[in-house]
């Protein structure tokens, strides 16, 4: 909502007399209620003659209800069978059934011969993709030009999805999956060179269509060949 003209005299009636109607409803509240502000301005009631562990048996016997009937329905709970619904109990066998990195569509085994394991393998999935072959060879080039600093450096270019299985550090969750985001995708009302385009085009540049030009008037019009 954009800010008031404060300057404009339209708006300054306006707020002079939302400033008069708010002073009227304040008087006309302190007028209704005057009795009672006055009683708990002076201070001077009659005192009860309560004491602290009166408040605080009377706060016990407003609980004592719900304690009994809390009481009544946890003992006719406790009288009831319990539901099993856990049918199934997974042992040591099937921990890895549908939570490997196979099943859950991470990798392919045949891509990653080290996901081809059976499921009563207990042990650890690999935490790092399988390095290509031409990259790997970057190692063991000659070391002035490759070697290990060349084969981190081409890594280091590669987004994390693409060397690992799972985000390693909470520092990746910022880079992790950047192909799915927005911002990678190319904007849909972006600028486009349309004289640069439409120079190197097969036809060269042509005219705009006839929608593109405003309406005529209401009258006698001549006739367009199309």
């Amino acid at each position: 909502m954009p800010l008031l003209d404060i300057t404009n005299p339209a708006v300054i009636i306006f707020l002079k007399e939302n400033y008069e109607k708010e002073n009227r409803l304040r008087l006309n509240w302190t007028n209704k209620h005057r009795e009672a502000i006055q009683h708990a301005a002076t201070l001077n009631r009659e005192p009860t003659g309560y004491f602290e562990t009166d408040v605080i048996a009377h706060n016990m016997k407003e609980g004592m209800t719900t304690i009994t009937r809390d009481h009544v329905v946890a003992g006719y709970n406790r009288r009831k069978v319990p539901l099993r619904d856990g049918k199934f109990i997974t042992g040591g066998d099937n921990l890895r059934q549908g939570h490997s990195i196979a099943d859950v569509k991470l990798g392919d085994p045949k891509e990653d011969p080290r996901l081809a394991r059976p499921s009563k393998d207990l042990s650890l999935d690999p935490p790092m993709r399988p390095v290509k072959p031409e990259l790997k060879e970057v190692i063991y080039k000659s070391k002035p030009e490759y070697g290990r600093d060349e084969y981190l450096k081409k890594r280091s270019k590669m987004w994390p999805e693409n060397r690992f299985y799972f985000a390693e550090c909470s520092n990746w969750e910022y880079g992790w999956r950047m192909g799915d985001s927005e911002l990678c995708q190319k904007p849909l009302y972006g600028r486009c060179w349309h004289l640069t385009r439409t120079l190197r085009s097969r036809v060269g540049p042509q005219p705009d269509p006839l929608h593109y030009k405003s309406s005529d008037l209401p009258g006698s019009s001549k006739c367009v060949a199309i």
